[in-house]
């Protein structure tokens, strides 16, 4: 965990990539569990 750290104290750009990373996947999450029950499939 302290390697996470200190690669994100060098670039502290990452912090945002990430943070919006993780806010697409969550939002992916949501729609694709929403729309799961009505997927009928091939």
């Amino acid at each position: 965990m302290s390697d996470l750290k200190s690669y994100l104290a060098k670039h502290p750009r990452m912090i945002g990539v990430l943070f919006t990373m993780m806010l697409l996947l969550s939002q992916a999450g949501t729609v694709v569990a929403g729309h799961g029950s009505t997927y009928q499939g091939p």
